[in-house]
């Protein structure tokens, strides 16, 4: 995107937030109304100004500009707004109300109260304009903060205490000398209800706990007394589970027979509307049977578990009392649709060019009947290239079809018999097999054929194991004719070698994770990822019993075809640093390599390799335009620089960091929440051994900071609560492609002209630009 566009670009955008703004108008609102445009709090604790916030009446918010605009546009006749046939679209005027300010101001000023600030006070001003617009202010006094000050506890039932002095105190947060927050009562209270229940005292309710404060012994101290009581109670009774019984209800719309029976060795009474359903399946995740003690933990395990199937739409436990302390329970579950069809589309833009990708996945969720997954998956996408001559087919710059079947099995399918009972999460069995045929004009296709077996499994609440024992794939690539002999004739063989060929790799797969649960939460907590890739160990061993056949340049084969052998590893490890508010700071660092040995050890694996650049990576560049090293395009021909795009910056090696904060700019924006991010990427990708296509690729530690690349930037995040749209802007610092202190490109940032042109002239067709945009769904990390 060159200056002009991009002033264009930002002109529009402030052109239409004005436009929206400007619609933002009162002059539809009678002589006694007036429209509230804006909101301010001021005086308040930083950490508790957004909470604040919330208490505010909806009915006195400002509205958004585009959803009163929309309002505006249906519901406004002769200059004033209807009064009958409104239509329900956009957002009716937040007109203001001051009987509504005076509440919000109350509500406010209690919320501060549970938060310690006992004497408080908010008081609102309310400021109106001769137009009709209306601001209102809220200013806070908030005083002294309080803190907890002496803890005492009283029980009526000797065994309540038992359970509160063994396994509630040292789980909470309320402790003598913390800052009094009121959600500390809660959690309490929360805490001997579930441990109380754990121990099968089924009756045992949270109204029985109530908490007492006095702040008059000391000043700024607010003591603490828990009264647990169980009026009209003598003893609570431990409940065991008497009989369980399962019914699935029949699937919306769809007449079937009935079936009924009775599992005894699983204990289970089982009822199913749609005679579609196996029992013991789902009766692994139903974690209150027959003769064990009733637990809180052991009903929120079974809700969890049926859930994640992902095949009910609504899960219930329901309970029964029997004589003696005994509890029948009573499964239902209310299956999704069993099968649907989903068709995706986008438009894509690179570098120039543009295109659109285009899919369909048909889902099946119960196959077998404990709730499998099957998909389907088509997808096909096409990217133009306006340079090329001739029609629109002639423009077509490379083309991508892909078509997979997976299956998901909620559980873990072992010949030895062996599964994870699912405690901590869902395991899962997941087969796959994918096809792509991939093609490039007058470069290079591809097909790729790869099936695999996974094992995914938790082992602690946030430690996941993925194990794939089998990871079998078959590709054939090939180069244009002439592409190839142009190749050949500047002596290209490695990257001939490497690319245009067939192979077979058969391997295995293993990734542990950490702390995946934690990441959309804004809290102190570290993540990891570590994964290993191993390829042709196996074959290997075979070959050397069976003495498998050789190609013509001495490589092994199995089915006349080579296989594989290499060792790839790869780490992400994340810091994340909650600053209070909707503030954060993450640090991260991603690093990997891999090593091809025995049968390939002298080839670069391609699907394999690392690339740098990219929305989720360095982001001042596009994705596979960085790197390896220090290596310039100019060293190549100017058609091989066409051809290869994309196709020659890779490594065998990557290193990477980011470093990046993020807050909020705005809590109301076109109806989401604006949040901004400062970021800065440093990295590349190298190559281990020498390579006489890219010069300067190689890794070395004498030249490893002229090597890396540095990047800064600004991003937007509008956060729609279910997903995030992201627009990140990349500024270029310091490219290593070029030599000594012509790396620092920001340099150029004001006279980026004859830059440009030079730049130009020496690796046509490529242009240099020094920002680079980034859309997409979801953070980058």
């Amino acid at each position: 995107m060159n200056i002009k566009n991009r002033l264009f670009f930002i002109a529009s955008i402030t052109f239409l937030l004005l436009f929206f703004e400007s619609c933002r108008s009162a002059k539809y609102l009678e002589e006694h109304q007036s429209l509230v445009t804006k909101v301010d709090l001021e005086g308040f604790p930083l950490p508790l100004k957004e909470q604040a916030y919330q208490y505010i009446s909806n009915e006195i918010r400002p509205n958004s500009a585009l959803n009163l605009t929309i309002y505006n546009t249906f519901n406004t006749r002769d200059g004033r707004y209807k009064t009958d046939k409104i239509r329900s679209v956009g957002e009716a005027p937040r007109i203001l109300d001051s009987s509504l300010v005076e509440l919000s101001a109350l509500q406010i000023e209690r919320f501060l109260q549970t938060k310690g600030y006992f004497r408080a006070e908010v008081n609102p001003s309310i400021t109106t304009t001769k137009n009709k617009k209306t601001k209102i202010s809220f200013i806070a006094s908030p005083d002294s903060l309080f803190h907890i000050g002496k803890i005492s506890a009283d029980f009526d039932k000797d065994y309540i205490e038992n359970v509160y002095q063994n396994k509630v105190l040292s789980k909470v947060k309320l402790k003598s000398g913390v800052p009094y927050d009121v959600n500390y009562f809660a959690e309490l209270r929360e805490s001997l209800y579930e441990e109380m229940r754990n121990e099968g005292y089924f009756d045992y309710l949270r109204q029985y706990m109530r908490i007492a404060v006095d702040t008059n012994r000391v000043t700024q101290v607010a003591d603490i007394d828990v009264q647990v009581s169980t009026p009209n109670v003598d003893t609570l009774k431990v409940y065991k589970i008497n009989s369980v019984s399962l019914k699935i209800n029949g699937y919306s719309g769809v007449n079937t027979r009935t079936t009924q029976t009775r599992d005894s060795l699983l204990g289970i009474n089982f009822t199913d509307q749609n005679a579609r359903f196996k029992l013991k399946p789902l009766a692994r995740y139903m974690f209150l049977r027959e003769g064990d003690t009733y637990g809180i933990e052991n009903e929120n395990l079974s809700y969890d578990r049926l859930y994640e199937m992902n095949g009910f739409r609504s899960v219930k436990i329901n309970y029964e009392k029997e004589e003696d302390s005994l509890l029948n329970v009573n499964f239902e579950l209310t299956p999704r649709n069993l099968m649907s069809n989903q068709i995706e589309g986008e438009y894509t833009f690179s570098s120039g060019m543009s295109g659109f990708n285009i899919g369909n996945t048909f889902s099946h969720r119960n196959v077998f009947g404990g709730s499998e997954l099957l998909e389907l998956k088509l997808k096909y996408g096409v990217l133009f290239d306006p340079r090329l001559s001739g029609n629109l087919s002639d423009k077509i710059f490379n083309n991508d079809f892909q078509a997979g079947v997976s299956l998901t099995v909620p559980r873990m399918l072992l010949p030895f018999g062996w599964g994870n009972e699912g405690r901590y999460g869902l395991p899962r069995t997941i087969f796959s097999s994918n096809i792509q045929i991939f093609n490039q004009d007058r470069t290079y296709s591809n097909a790729y054929f790869i099936n695999t077996l996974n094992y995914s499994w938790w082992q602690t609440a946030n430690l996941q194991h993925s194990y794939s024992p089998i990871v079998a794939e078959y590709r054939v690539g090939k180069f244009d004719g002439d592409f190839r002999n142009q190749l050949e004739q500047e002596g290209y063989q490695l990257y001939i070698a490497s690319n245009d060929r067939q192979y077979f790799g058969l391997g295995a797969q293993y990734a542990l994770t950490y702390n995946a649960k934690k990441l959309q939460t804004l809290a102190n907590f570290q993540f990891l990822r570590g994964a290993i890739d191993l390829s042709g160990t196996t074959l290997g061993l075979l070959s050397n019993v069976f003495n498998f056949q050789r190609n013509d340049d001495g490589t092994r084969t199995i089915f006349g075809v080579t296989y594989l052998q290499y060792i790839k590893g790869e780490v992400d490890y994340r810091l994340y640093k909650h600053l209070g508010g909707n503030r954060q700071f993450i640090f991260r660092f991603n690093g990997g390599a891999i090593v091809p040995y025995g049968n390939n050890s002298s080839l670069l694996i391609f699907e394999k390799s690392f690339y740098a650049g990219g929305m989720n990576g360095i982001r001042a560049w596009q994705a596979r335009t960085l790197g390896p090293g220090n290596y310039n395009r100019s060293t190549i021909r100017e058609d091989l620089r066409l051809n290869l795009r994309n196709l020659d910056q890779l490594g065998e090696m990557k290193l990477e960091s980011n470093l990046e904060y993020r807050f909020r700019i705005l809590n109301r924006f076109f109806g989401a929440k604006l949040n901004g991010a400062t970021f800065l990427d440093m990295g590349n990708v190298w190559l281990l051994r020498e390579n006489q296509l890219n010069k300067g690729g190689i890794f070395k530690f004498d030249k490893f900071f002229s090597q890396i690349a540095i990047g800064t930037g600004f991003g937007l995040r509008f956060d729609m609560d279910y997903f995030t749209i992201r627009l990140d802007t990349g500024l270029k610092l310091k490219d290593p492609q070029f030599v000594g202190k012509n790396q620092w490109v920001i340099q150029h940032l004001f006279n980026t002209k004859e830059f440009k042109a030079n730049y130009f002239n020496s690796n046509k067709p490529d242009r240099y630009g020094l920002f680079q945009y980034n859309f997409g769904v979801g953070l980058p990390f």
